[in-house]
């Protein structure tokens, strides 16, 4: 039969439900004898008539009808298709996976998802827990869309990933309850340069630990190794050592230890967003990194973000 001309199916529907070929060509915004040329090229590739009269007004054939059941299912695809392609072009709909560390994807990730959900609760978001420096990778082998990392030196990884910055985290200082320097005004890094340091053994992490303290003026002994924000304030507060923390770990956690922010020194970790170069300006992807955009920016300025 040849290949289907969807307007000649969109014809036959509308005569069907209006009744009259005037009265569809009328909806359709096209004349009586465009419709009907519509349904005689139809009849012709069908090979049986579309159409019969039916009083004043007329009806589909048993032809016809059998013809439009099918062509109900493969309409109806295509206005659902046609639906979701724009709300794709717009950012309101499809998919987009996300590979966060844990303090992310409390601080950052988890508001702007919720944003999401009330603003285009079309658009999915998906999200992959990893190490900061785990999430590059997994976005350059295509497992994510979107990575969540740490900056650790000059932000880029080569041509293959964009790089955005984010957000500067502060890092405090948790300290052993009862600390000498635990209420000292005007506290410096550099005044904690012989304290026993817990940090990580490798990763991002440990590089920007070393960084600030170099900038201090120091490097710092490594007492204790961990990684997790619940194990190394468990140790602080136990007098096994010192360790900076950034303020996102912080955010609605109960502290068990002393810490004090460090406005002299200013050390901060930076956030960045990273995609695959050519991927940055797909719309679901963009309003994923517009939405964490707003949530960065209220946690930079102290506020909590509103949702909607």
């Amino acid at each position: 039969m040849g290949d289907w001309d969807l307007r000649r199916l969109r014809v036959l529907r509308a005569v069907d439900e209006c009744g009259t070929v005037t009265a569809a060509a009328e909806r359709l915004h096209l004349s009586p004898s465009g419709v009907s040329q519509q349904i005689s090229a139809l009849a012709r590739q069908v090979g049986a008539p579309m159409l019969e009269p039916y009083g004043r007004r007329v009806r589909l054939t048993p032809a016809a009808r059998l013809v439009l059941r099918h062509a109900e299912l493969v309409l109806g695809q295509l206005e659902r298709a046609e639906a979701e392609l724009a709300g794709y072009l717009h950012g309101e709909a499809g998919e987009v996976r996300v590979g966060a560390f844990a303090t992310a994807i409390g601080g950052l990730l988890v508001p702007a998802v919720a944003r999401l959900r009330e603003a285009a609760p079309r658009l999915t978001v998906r999200v992959v827990e990893a190490e900061a420096d785990e999430t590059v990778r997994l976005l350059a082998a295509g497992d994510v869309d979107l990575g969540l990392s740490l900056a650790v030196g000059p932000v880029g990884r080569g041509p293959g990933i964009v790089e955005t910055p984010l957000l500067s985290d502060p890092l405090d200082v948790a300290l052993p309850p009862g600390h000498r320097l635990a209420a000292s005004p005007g506290l410096r890094l550099a005044d904690l340069a012989e304290e026993p340091w817990i940090y990580g053994a490798a990763g991002p992490w440990r590089e920007i630990t070393r960084e600030a303290c170099a900038q201090a003026g120091f490097v710092p002994e490594r007492a204790h190794t961990a990684a997790d924000w619940t194990a190394i304030l468990a140790m602080v507060a136990a007098g096994l050592g010192v360790a900076l923390v950034p303020r996102l770990a912080l955010a609605g956690r109960r502290a068990p230890a002393v810490v004090r922010a460090l406005p002299a020194d200013l050390p901060t970790r930076r956030v960045v967003t990273a995609v695959r170069a050519g991927t940055e300006r797909t719309p679901p992807l963009r309003r994923v990194l517009a939405e964490l955009a707003v949530v960065a920016s209220a946690v930079s300025a102290g506020g909590t973000v509103q949702h909607g």
